[in-house]
Parts: C-alpha cells; structure tokens; sequence
C-alpha cells in the first residue's frame, strides 16, 4: 500500500485497510479497568460502603496489588519479539514467550489483580460491583476479538498455541 504523502493524513482505504489488520478492540485495556476503578473510587468517597473489616483490607489490597505487575514482563516479550502490545496496532509476531509461556492474557491478569488490589485497599464495595461489568467488556470487546485476529493472522501456529496455554492461569 503505498504512503501517504508526509503530512497529509490517510485516506479512507488507507484508514480501514488498516483498521482490518487489528484486533478491533472496543478500548484500550487499561481505560476498560481504570474508568470503572475511579468512577468506584468516588463512589467510596461520596457514599462509603466498606466490604471488609479495617485492617483486612489494606492487607488484603497490597497482596493483590504485588501480583499486578505479572503483567510488566509481558510487555518486555513483546519487546523482545519486535512487536506492539497495543491491541490496535497490527501484531508482527506472536508471543509464546516470558509469562505468555502460563497465559495468554497476562496483562490483563495484571490490571485485574491491580482493579482488586485497589478496591480492597480502599476498602470500597464499588468497583467490586462495576468489575463483573468490567470482565465481560474485556472478554467480548477486547479478548474474543484479539484471539479472531490471532487466529486469522498467524494461523495455526496461534492454534498450536492456544491449545497449549490456557486463557487465564
């Protein structure tokens, strides 16, 4: 396909060709957990609603939130393979390796783990209860659409792969 001249923006084929060369996502990741996990956090604010007893809480959200970074040596095997982890950006490999090895959503097992370290930090019922809405947004908009476009893009290597390792841990 041949560039666009500098500065001047694509143009419509341009736009959707590429557009078909992505996953589709509905939203970046982390604007999926981070919305609902503010919205909630003001809630708590506003309306306080503890779900667990003081004390339990903190310790309880800093042992979730020191699994949260399982999902930081992802982005070094995306690194490493020369590749974007930026679900609407085209893959130019797929990665098999680092904690992609145990599962095939470590980043997403990452900022779930980060969502829960801070609700139970804060103590706050609210983003517990926006979580579940949070889930199935990642698993319809983001994972189902992400493991279309693996398969469609690198075949059955990706099938290979997905028999091998499971979605989650």
């Amino acid at each position: 396909m041949p560039e666009s001249p500098v500065g001047q923006p694509p143009s419509f084929t341009e736009s959707a060709g590429r557009a078909e060369r992505t996953a589709g996502v509905i939203a970046p990741p982390p604007l999926l957990y981070a919305v609902p996990l503010v919205v909630g956090l003001l809630l708590q604010h506003w309306y306080p609603h503890a779900i667990l007893p003081p004390g339990r809480d903190t310790i309880l959200g800093i042992v979730l939130l020191l699994g949260g970074p399982v999902g930081a040596p992802a982005i070094t095997a995306f690194r490493r393979a020369d590749t974007s982890p930026k679900p609407w950006v085209p893959s130019t490999a797929l990665v098999t390796s680092g904690p992609y090895r145990f599962t095939r959503n470590p980043m997403y097992l990452g900022f779930t783990l980060i969502y829960l370290g801070m609700t139970f930090w804060a103590n706050s019922v609210w983003p517990l209860l926006f979580l579940p809405f949070v889930l199935i947004a990642m698993h319809y908009g983001v994972i189902l659409r992400e493991e279309a476009y693996m398969a469609g893009t690198f075949g059955e290597e990706y099938e290979q792969y997905r028999a091998r390792v499971r979605r989650w841990v």
